[in-house]
């Protein structure tokens, strides 16, 4: 019995293929090409939005942002290889017109427009909510921690330099101090070149190390991120505000939002703020801290279940 064979590839067709037959009705590469060509590039602060009237014409920023974004979604954040997916992707060529721009414009563009992709990120949310992918009644919260690329021994000569300048800032208001100006000047440059200033100890599953803490806000109706903040913060008890505040704006400022998050998120005062600001905050009280309640926070047996209505009615009455 013979193999399934391919088609000869010097084989004359008689209808040659067009690239957009090639693409699905509901492929993402046509989503990421609806939303682009909706943008106002211009006022997004993209350069050269409108094409320059003298010199070698350039790439369209357009085009450009559709490869990065079509990048992000299947995680290819390299400039050569993207450069390589223009050149071997049917998906990529269908979205950029078969264009091909070589690794330098494309970390050029990206080295050029960071603030301007961001706000094109805040555009998709604004975009999925015309077509109804964000209601924007339920959001739900949560924070995870990502090893930061400095070692923990870098982490440390940072702190030690700092601790450092500090004395000298100190010492330099008192007679007499010898000041060595290349230990100075050597402390200055170790400082200026860690690659990750901003990185704390965070507590991981591995134990300790340099971290972040990325927050999210996911609305609830197509699980779709509408908001998200990295921070330095050990733990999430002071970022439930924040965060409640972005998503709440990235949803369109309803007159109520609900937003769900973990014991972790518990925070009395921030959450009296929320409900200021037509926030209404899902958190479970801490047990840690609250075990039987503190006068703050109540404790669930506080809290009587209605079957009827498949709520809770707090000691003030409301469900």
């Amino acid at each position: 019995m013979a193999y399934v064979e391919g088609e000869a590839r010097g084989q004359h067709t008689l209808f040659p293929t067009m690239l957009d037959e090639l693409i699905p009705e509901d492929h993402v590469c046509r989503v990421i090409e609806a939303f682009v060509n909706r943008l106002d590039m211009g006022g997004l602060g993209f350069v050269r939005a409108e094409p320059a009237e003298t010199g070698r014409p350039g790439y369209d920023p357009r085009d450009l942002l559709k490869l990065y974004l079509y990048g992000y979604l299947q995680q290819i954040r390299s400039s050569r290889r993207l450069q390589a997916e223009c050149q071997r992707n049917v998906e990529v060529m269908w979205l950029l017109g078969r264009l091909a721009p070589d690794y330098k414009s494309i970390a050029e563009f990206r080295r050029m427009h960071r603030e301007a992709v961001t706000e094109a990120g805040a555009e998709l949310v604004r975009f999925a909510r015309s077509v109804g992918l964000v209601r924007g009644e339920w959001v739900a919260i949560d924070g995870s921690k990502f090893r930061a690329v400095s070692s923990s021994q870098g982490v440390r000569e940072r702190e030690a330099v700092k601790r450092y300048l500090d004395q000298l800032e100190r010492a330099d208001e008192q007679d007499e101090v010898v000041i060595e100006p290349s230990a100075v000047a050597a402390a200055l440059e170790k400082l200026k070149s860690h690659p990750e200033p901003e990185a704390r100890f965070m507590r991981m599953s591995s134990g300790h190390a340099p971290a972040y803490n990325v927050q999210t806000a996911v609305d609830a109706e197509h699980a779709l991120i509408v908001a998200q903040q990295v921070t330095t913060e050990a733990n999430d008890q002071r970022s439930l505000l924040p965060m409640a505040e972005a998503a709440k704006q990235a949803v369109g400022a309803p007159a109520l939002l609900n937003v769900v998050a973990d014991a972790g998120y518990s925070n009395g005062e921030q959450a009296e703020r929320c409900d200021g600001q037509g926030i209404v905050p899902h958190v479970p009280a801490n047990r840690a801290v609250n075990n039987k309640g503190d006068g703050t926070l109540l404790d669930r047996s506080h809290f009587h279940y209605e079957e009827n209505t498949d709520t809770f009615r707090c000691p003030a009455g409301q469900r």
